[in-house]
């Protein structure tokens, strides 16, 4: 990605200044957005919400951000997404990278297992048994293969929703064991007080492609970055990236204003849009859309192929749901943890706790409960003040703390599910081969006449911001071709209305 001025050259020479509509001004959409400049093209931007960042999404629980702050959205950002890092570098922002702290990553977090919470340094026996209860063995593996598998097993439980762990079926702990037993896994464990573990960060380290080639493929290349150690965040809020992006956009960025409504015609996109108590069609011969299909099949849509329709129509979107804490202090680090992520169970699944960076005397975050998939969805499904009771219920059951009248000062949930503007967090192609999941990718991101699709689900990474970047730059790569293929002149951004308030 460019983030300087430059002269727009392509294989036919300089490209005459032309205008693109980029419909969303998420991570992907405020990409291609600059580097179409940086290409000597005119940008507008249509955004929906009143804020930029689109899925990102850092809640402050104080004015001025002095307070600790909430990563509602996206939180992580794995070391090996290069485009990403890249751009946090050219955006001024790596002195602020820092250590993500994940899953597993303190001998103190907890983890659930039939036996109850136990810590993650002492969890081993009752993992083991259960695998064993739950496995059709029908020959012998060596121990070190049982407790590594085990503990993948807990991993799948812990990052993976409800639905999707059942439907890998009762031969996934067989399957996990065949692959297994022909790695050396000796390096990986790990003996402290005479109880073994599986470091599954220096496994999945040394074995980043476990996995490839079979079903388990994909998803366990999330596994791998989850529980990875080469995770960071950014201090201060991972919407800086949207906010300095936004900043160095010469173009406008009309937010408040939703598309209802996308028509491609033979030489151009008719765009249908509402703000406030306005509605309006505008023609365009360049549009952008960087919206996920879980929101685009709900608006008014022609003149697309019927393979288009479809994967608009069947892609699989997963929700997710935070509720994040504001605590008077860090009482889990008087309980020996120090960062990282709990395997809670339950309603909660997940707990993170966020190192803290801001005058300690204005209180802790504590993500308390990250869920995703049908696991989100069921959660949703309870009332509020309900759903945060009994949150807080579980949670006292390893933290009593938060039984403590003041020690919850305020808390904040984000559901991406219910968000007209999102209806999901994330595209998924979880339990897809590799083919089939390339193909989808090729069908999300085909261009339709003179509208071209972006974001993390027209990418190879979903449900990653790498994903948005990437597929972004992509996005520019087809509008310069088609812009060279074609002979349409330059128009204005502010002309080819059709239409006025309604």
């Amino acid at each position: 990605m460019t983030l300087a001025p430059n002269e727009t050259h392509g294989t036919k020479g300089p490209l005459r200044s032309r205008c693109v509509t980029v419909i969303g001004a998420g991570v992907a959409g405020l990409v291609a957005a600059y580097e179409l400049e940086q290409r000597g093209h005119r940008v507008e931007l249509l955004e929906a919400r009143p804020t930029v960042g689109g899925r990102l999404h850092t809640h402050s629980f104080s004015l001025g951000r002095k307070g600790p702050i909430a990563e509602l959205g996206a939180m992580r950002i794995p070391a090996r997404h290069c485009r990403t890092m890249k751009l946090i570098d050219q955006l001024g922002l790596s002195d602020r990278v820092r250590q993500f702290r994940t899953l597993f990553s303190d001998d103190s977090n907890y983890l659930a297992t039939p036996e109850g919470h136990a810590r993650v340094r002492d969890a081993s026996p009752a993992l083991v048994a259960k695998f064993l209860a739950d496995s059709a063995l029908r020959q012998h593996y060596p121990d070190d293969a049982v407790l590594c598998a085990s503990w993948l097993a807990a991993s799948v439980n812990a990052i993976a929703p409800d639905r999707f762990r059942h439907g890998l079926g009762a031969d996934l702990n067989v399957e996990l064991l065949d692959l297994l037993r022909r790695i050396d896994l000796a390096p990986f464990i790990v003996t402290r007080s005479g109880i073994q573990r599986v470091d599954l960060n220096r496994f999945f380290a040394n074995h980043p492609n476990f996995a490839c080639g079979t079903r388990l493929r994909l998803f366990f290349a999330d596994v791998v970055t989850e529980t990875s150690s080469a995770l960071f965040r950014l201090e201060g809020g991972i919407d800086q990236i949207a906010v300095r992006l936004s900043a160095r956009l010469r173009g406008p960025i009309h937010r408040g204003s939703r598309v209802t409504g996308l028509h491609v015609v033979r030489d151009g996109v008719f765009i249908e849009t509402h703000r406030g108590l306005n509605t309006e069609l505008i023609r365009r011969d360049c549009v952008l859309c960087t919206v996920p299909f879980s929101v685009l099949r709900g608006i008014r849509l022609s003149g697309m192929t019927a393979d288009k329709m479809t994967i608009i129509r069947d892609m699989r979107y997963w929700a997710a749901t935070k509720i994040a804490l504001h605590c008077r202090e860090a009482f889990w680090e008087r309980d020996g943890i120090s960062g990282g992520g709990s395997f809670t169970g339950g309603l909660v699944r997940q707990t993170y706790y966020p190192p803290v960076e801001s005058d300690p005397r204005l209180g802790a975050t504590l993500l308390a409960s990250y869920t995703i998939g049908p696991d989100a969805d069921l959660l949703a499904q309870i009332p509020m003040e309900q759903r945060l009771a009994m949150i807080r219920a579980e949670l006292c059951k390893i933290h009593p703390e938060l039984s403590q009248p003041s020690m919850v000062c305020g808390k904040v949930m984000r559901a991406w599910g219910d968000d007209p503007l999102s209806m999901g967090a994330a595209s998924v192609r979880w339990g897809k081969d590799s083919d089939t999941a390339e193909e989808e990718r090729v069908l999300a991101a085909a261009p339709q006449g003179g509208l071209f699709f972006a974001g993390e689900h027209c990418s190879s990474v979903p449900a990653w911001i790498e994903g948005a970047v990437e597929s972004g730059l992509n996005a520019v790569s087809q509008i310069d071709a088609y812009m060279q293929s074609t002979g349409v002149g330059a128009m204005v951004c502010d002309g080819g209305r059709e239409g006025g308030a309604a």
